[in-house]
This record gives structure tokens, C-alpha cells and sequence, in this order.
């Protein structure tokens, strides 16, 4: 009788421990399962699907590049409608497929590279601090340049212009630079009708629009979302971006 007893403990535990353990693996699966669809939000609610249909803008980048140039210009262009439509695609474009470094030190992968780029309606030319390895690279020049030919509107901004210059597309066109650096600018490439940018902050002359750059990035983007979309999209997005509470910042 006893020899039942034990018996019938041990089977009885086995039994409890087999159930505890396929309810925690019930729980642990629910938990990953649960895991993985938040990690799949968290991701998928904010991709941008390319579709061929919308309008491309365009954003050059190089090793160097001033972050800020870039990232006021996908800011402008990536936001939605009020009813959340997406309405551009905003691309990165660089001669590799391998990240590119900032000049603040961020790596931001390129999503296309000169060779698969697809057609554009606008190309962002944006600056770095030391332009010598930009004007002097080939490939970029040559980009720029069959880029021309199919956008609608090229922008620059700082000391992007010194592209726009090297490449030619520009002249007999007015632009603006980096306070301080129209000068030089003008000197370099005389073909250009550089403004003086001590007090020109953006200029605008047929599809070639250019700015003083960082900051100012998100003018020449602001003023080209207006004329692509309407001056109502445009006060949303400067909304969207808090842009008039710095305008109405007081210290």
C-alpha cells in the first residue's frame, strides 16, 4: 500500500510539472509572439514604401556631408498629408552602396547608389565643410550633371554650390553660398551670378534654387514643397515641425 502511495505522488508531480512547464512555454511563446508584432510596428508603421507614381526628391550625399542639409530636407519633403497620404518619395543617393560618415559622425546607409539611381524630380546638392574631394570626384560632377537633364528643379545649399559650379549647369544663373563664401565662388566659376551672401539667404533663378545652408536648408526645402504642393501643405508641415515656435522664440 505504501509502494502505491509513492507511486501514485510520483505520477501525480509528474503530471503537475509537465502542465507548469508547457504553460510557461504557452506564456514564453505568447510573450515572443507578442515581442515580435511590436518589434514589427515599430518598424513597418514608419516605412515608406517607394512608388513610382510620386514624385522622387533626391538627396546627394558624400563622406563629410553636413547632416543637417540632408536631414531638413527629407524632414520637409517625408511628411504626410493632414490625412496622412504619402505624396514624395525622398531617396538618399551616393556612389556606393556602403554607409556614408557625416560630418557630425552619424553613418546613414544610401538607398540607392549613382549606377541603379531612379528618375528624379528634384536633386538636393548639399555641402561639407572641406569641398575639395566633392569637386574634384568625377562621378559626382558627371551625376550631377545627368541628373539635369530629367529633374525638374536642382537645389543647393552652402557650399553645395561649388558642385552646382563645377559641373556647369548653372550658369548665367543667380546663386547664393555659405556667408563668406561667394567670393571664392564667384571667382572660381565666373559663369555664375553669385549673391552676395551676406545678405541673401536663398535665391531662387528658373529651376536652380539655392541657400546659406544648414539651418537655412529647410528654406529652399520649404520654398520648393510650396510650389510642388500648395501654400496650405506648406504651413502644415512647418507646423508638423514646430518651425513656428522657433520663429516666435524669444530668449
Amino acid at each position: 500500500m505504501t509502494k502505491f502511495r509513492v507511486l501514485t505522488i510520483m505520477i501525480f508531480t509528474t503530471i503537475l510539472i509537465s502542465c507548469n512547464s508547457e504553460k510557461s512555454k504557452n506564456n514564453l511563446d505568447k510573450e515572443n509572439l507578442n515581442q515580435k508584432e511590436i518589434e514589427s510596428d515599430t518598424l513597418t508603421k514608419h516605412l515608406k514604401p517607394f512608388k513610382s507614381e510620386l514624385p522622387t526628391i533626391g538627396l546627394l550625399m558624400y563622406n563629410g556631408v553636413l547632416q543637417s542639409e540632408v536631414i531638413a530636407t527629407s524632414d520637409v519633403f517625408a511628411k504626410p498629408t493632414e490625412s496622412g497620404k504619402q505624396i514624395f518619395n525622398v531617396i538618399t543617393i551616393a556612389e556606393t552602396e556602403k554607409p556614408i560618415t557625416t560630418e557630425e559622425g552619424i553613418k546613414i546607409l544610401p538607398d540607392f547608389t549613382f549606377e541603379n539611381c531612379p528618375k528624379l524630380t528634384a536633386l538636393f546638392v548639399p555641402s561639407a565643410y572641406d569641398m575639395y574631394a566633392q569637386v574634384h570626384n568625377e562621378k559626382i560632377v558627371n551625376f550631377i550633371k545627368e541628373k539635369n537633364k530629367e529633374t525638374e528643379y536642382i537645389v543647393s545649399n552652402c557650399a553645395g554650390a561649388q558642385l552646382i559650379g563645377k559641373s556647369g549647369i548653372a550658369d548665367g544663373h543667380k546663386i547664393v553660398t555659405w556667408i563668406g563664401g561667394g567670393e571664392q565662388l564667384q571667382k572660381d566659376y565666373p559663369n555664375l551670378k553669385v549673391q552676395n551672401d551676406s545678405l541673401v539667404t536663398f535665391v531662387e533663378d528658373g529651376k536652380f534654387s539655392s541657400s546659406n545652408g544648414n539651418l537655412a536648408s529647410y528654406i529652399s526645402a520649404l520654398n520648393l514643397l510650396e510650389k510642388m504642393t500648395s501654400s496650405e501643405h506648406k504651413k502644415f508641415v512647418e507646423s508638423y515641425l514646430y518651425l513656428d515656435r522657433i520663429q516666435n522664440w524669444k530668449n
